[in-house]
């Protein structure tokens, strides 16, 4: 009877050390199972919404001073060394830019004289045109500012729209430059009929030579020096540049492509200037005539110059001067609802845009149209619906019918 109760408890060790390596044997299979299922990918994904939208073009650029002036010698002669220095503050009229000893062995033949007089004659008529259009500037202005100021005081009750608001400042903003256009040709010409009198001046029959003083014709500063040396100079010869950096306008070389869409007179953004907010602008041309640029990597692009006004004054404390470097952002149209999807969730197939939109857990490639980009979201036309969950920057992984979880 003991030894059979033995064999029974041996029998039960072995059946139970049985079933603990059956069952061990079973979850190591289990657990290789379950590690080598296949998971669903894991995946960040965004949502086709309908949003404000703004279609730009950004593009660096540079500041350039609008007027600037090259003052030449007027007559042969011997220019004496420069004081003035790139950055010397100057006034028209007052500051002297240069003296220059005339030639004492250039005394006017007749017909040269009759030459000299007669360019007097031209810059002096020049000088009446260009007064002439002050004027007609300067009433422009005094009328765009009274119809402003009108539709100014209309504008809180109610009584005209933001846009005729708009209208309203940009005329008197273009009638603003255009005074200040027509106030600089005026000096200019008047500093041509001081260069046209210049040419006028001989030396004696002694040999005794008369100094040529050239003022300058703007108030500004001196921007370039190009003869800073005493030496013997021909007429003609360039010797400073001077301009108003306070004067400045916005200079950016955008793609052609880009160029052809863009309005004259499309609103613009002034960034990255230096400052913490960005500055109104307006686009205030667009050249006719391209170029090829070469680019860093040595690609040849077609590129257009388009020069923006500043419509905002620099703040105080801040200072633009003529070649800084700004970023502008040129608005090519507004719209309050637009279908818009992140621009990392498109790729290209072949030349379709194609999205990987997610349907019940899995991937499903989704041809897509767009429209235009502000950087970060596109415009869709066709191909998702608002509400849409897409894939953003999917991997070599996402495929057709993959499981995906965010």
């Amino acid at each position: 009877m003991k030894s059979k109760l033995n064999r029974n408890g041996v029998n039960g060790k072995k059946i139970w050390k049985r079933f603990a390596t059956v069952f061990a044997v079973c979850a190591v299979i289990g657990a290789i199972i379950f590690l080598m299922w296949p998971k669903p990918l894991k995946v960040e994904t965004g949502l086709a919404e309908r949003r404000p939208f703004t279609a730009s073009v950004v593009e660096e650029g540079k500041t350039r001073i609008r007027r600037r002036y090259t003052v030449s010698s007027p007559v042969n002669g011997f220019l004496n060394r420069t004081a003035l220095r790139p950055g010397d503050a100057v006034r028209a009229g007052e500051t002297v830019l240069a003296v220059m000893e005339a030639e004492s062995s250039g005394l006017l033949t007749p017909r040269l004289r009759a030459e000299a007089e007669a360019g007097l004659k031209t810059a002096e008529a020049a000088r009446a045109l260009r007064k002439s259009e002050l004027d007609r500037a300067k009433v422009s202005l005094d009328l765009a500012k009274k119809q402003f100021e009108r539709l100014d005081r209309l504008l809180p009750s109610g009584g005209i729209s933001r846009q005729e608001w708009d209208i309203a400042e940009n005329r008197m903003q273009v009638s603003v430059r255009e005074a200040k256009t027509a106030e600089f040709a005026l000096r200019m010409a008047e500093f041509e009929v001081q260069q046209a009198r210049s040419s006028l001046i001989q030396g004696g029959e002694g040999g005794v030579s008369e100094s040529v003083r050239i003022l300058s014709p703007v108030d500004g500063y001196v921007l370039n020096v190009f003869e800073e040396s005493a030496r013997t100079v021909p007429a003609g010869t360039p010797l400073m540049e001077v301009g108003d950096p306070d004067d400045i306008e916005g200079e950016v070389d955008l793609f052609s492509v880009d160029a052809a869409v863009v309005a004259q007179g499309a609103e613009a953004l002034i960034e990255g200037w230096g400052g913490d907010a960005p500055l109104r602008g307006r686009v205030a041309l667009i050249e006719r005539s391209g170029f090829t640029k070469v680019s860093a990597l040595g690609v040849e692009e077609q590129r257009v110059k388009v020069r923006i006004d500043f419509l905002d004054p620099v703040p105080s404390g801040y200072r633009l001067g003529d070649r800084f470097r700004i970023q502008v952002r040129i608005i090519l149209r507004r719209s309050d609802t637009v279908l818009q999807v992140p621009l990392g969730a498109l790729f290209r197939r072949g030349g379709d845009w194609v999205a990987f939109q997610v349907e019940e857990g899995k991937a499903a490639a989704r041809k897509v149209e767009i429209g235009q980009n502000d950087g970060v979201y596109a415009e869709v036309l066709s191909g998702l619906s608002e509400g849409d969950r897409v894939i953003l920057h999917p991997s070599e992984h996402v495929a057709e019918g993959v499981e995906v979880t965010w």
